[in-house]
Order: C-alpha cells, then structure tokens, then sequence
C-alpha cells in the first residue's frame, strides 16, 4: 500500500481517520488535501499519487464521513467543529507548514485556517467554491446528501453516480468506478450505502449561522491561492469568481469550460495549473 492508514482523536474523543502518503525523501511542503461536504480522502488519491514522489500528502477524513467515527450529536456537524478537527490533525501530523488543497467544503475550510493558524498556510487551492454560494447548488447537495440511496452491486451504484454527476469530467469507466467506490459503502445488509452520516446536513437544515465567510477569504489574500472553477458549476458562480480575484489580488484562476461541481482535479488543464502553482512552494 502506497499510502498509511492513521487515526487521531479529536477534542471531542472522536477517532478520525486520515491516509498519510509518505514520501521518505520528500523535500517539497508537504500537502493536505481537505474533501468535499460528503467526500472523502479517496478523492484524492490519484492526485496524492502524481504528489508524493516530492510531497508528503495528507488527506482526510471528516468526522461522519468514510472510516471516520460519526458524530452522537448531528448539530456537530460544522465548521467550526471541523476546523477543530483539522487543527488537531495538523498538530498530530507534525505539519509546521503545508499546502492546503480543498475542493468544496474543503476549500472555505481552508480559508477558515487562514484566521484560525495563518502562519501555517505555505498556500491554498480552493476547487469550485467561493465565498457566495449558489442556493440552487447548495439544495440539491442537500436533497441527495441527506437521504440514504442503497444500490444492489457496484454496476448499480456506477450508474447511480453518473446520474448524481452528470457534469463531471471522468473519461473512463475506471474514474466512475472510483468515484462510486468513494461514494457508497457495503454494510452488514449486502447493500451499497452512502459512505456518510446522512445527518451531515442537519445544521443546514437548521440554517446554524456561518461567519462571514468574505472575510475569511480575505484572511488569505496574501497567501498564495489557485482557484478553479467549473464552468457549468452550480455551486460557484462567475460572479462570484470574478468577485474573488478583485479581493485577492494575486489570485491565480482555472475555469473548465463543460464541467460541473466540481472539477477532478485530474483533467489536463488541472494538473497543469496545479503544477505551475506548486513549482513555487
């Protein structure tokens, strides 16, 4: 296995799971890469493997998701929480200094790290998401996030994704295929469940107040800071894109022309980008 797999405890006594891609003779920043709302580290494997012959790589798991422990309380389920989590996986790791790459979620995460531990930001890469959020995405994540959608066999649950994701920028039947697999579970039933407590979205239910999230974005406006965006994105407006190179002046942007919520991170003019960005950190 080309990655370990590690546990932490969060502040709460809640075991949370990470994959630690280990790079003996690393001697670039090391990288850790923050999932959407539903995801999981498994999303980002195939870019930790281009990674971590130079990089150590981190990615984890959030409380409620994948090999992480789920939350007694739903209402738990929040950014600051999260934040909390990821503080103590920082300390635990030993990552005095590192890249942060989040896509969705992940990435107003790690914006939140910019007021939280500035000086642990060598520099961000925010995937298809901003500081104003699409309500139209911002439904339908929670019309399909918070409701269990069981699949009899992985060919089920393939086309059940494709449905789920029409827009994304998969070539090959091996990405669906890895996408459903970070998607659904097998549980004691035979089935395929989603690999995530559909109670994840319960705060947003409730509308549980966020901080202002334009002034996080300019707590990193003098970090360096990649952003990309799907052009057909319903999360990430162009407005709202455009509106974030104005308030980070440095800000380097990537727009997929076709493609959805949210990018792989694995198309072409996304390894490029990514490329030249992390050749200077």
């Amino acid at each position: 296995m080309v990655y370990r797999e590690r546990r932490f405890t969060a502040q709460d006594g809640l075991s949370l799971y990470f994959r630690d891609y280990e790079a003996p003779d690393a001697t670039r920043t090391p990288v850790l890469c923050l999932p959407g709302m539903a995801r999981n580290s498994k999303d980002f494997h195939r870019l930790a493997m281009r990674l971590m012959p130079e990089r150590r790589v981190i990615a984890v798991d959030y409380r409620g998701r994948g090999q992480s422990d789920y939350d007694p309380n739903p209402m738990n389920y929040h950014p600051a929480t999260y934040l909390g989590d990821i503080a103590h996986l920082i300390a635990a790791t030993g990552l005095h200094r590192v890249i942060v790459i989040g896509t969705s979620m992940g990435g107003l995460l790690a914006t939140g790290l910019g007021a939280m531990a500035p000086t642990v930001l060598a520099g961000v890469v925010v995937n298809d998401i901003g500081p104003d959020i699409d309500a139209g995405g911002t439904d339908r994540i929670i019309n399909y996030v918070g409701r269990d959608d069981p699949q009899p066999d992985w060919k089920h649950a393939v086309a059940r994704f494709k449905e789920l994701f029409p827009t994304l920028s998969f070539t090959d039947e091996g990405q669906w295929r890895e996408g459903a697999e970070a998607t659904w579970r097998e549980h004691e039933d035979g089935m395929l469940h989603f690999d995530w407590d559909i109670r994840i979205v319960e705060p947003m239910k409730r509308n549980q107040p966020l901080p202002d999230l334009w002034a996080l974005f300019r707590s990193v406006r003098d970090v360096p800071m990649l952003a990309f965006r799907g052009g057909v994105s319903d999360v990430l407006s162009q407005a709202t894109f455009d509106r974030m190179a104005v308030e980070h002046p440095g800000l380097q942007r990537v727009c997929l022309e076709g493609v959805g919520h949210v990018p792989s991170l694995t198309e072409p003019e996304s390894t490029e980008a990514l490329d030249r960005f992390l050749e200077k950190l």
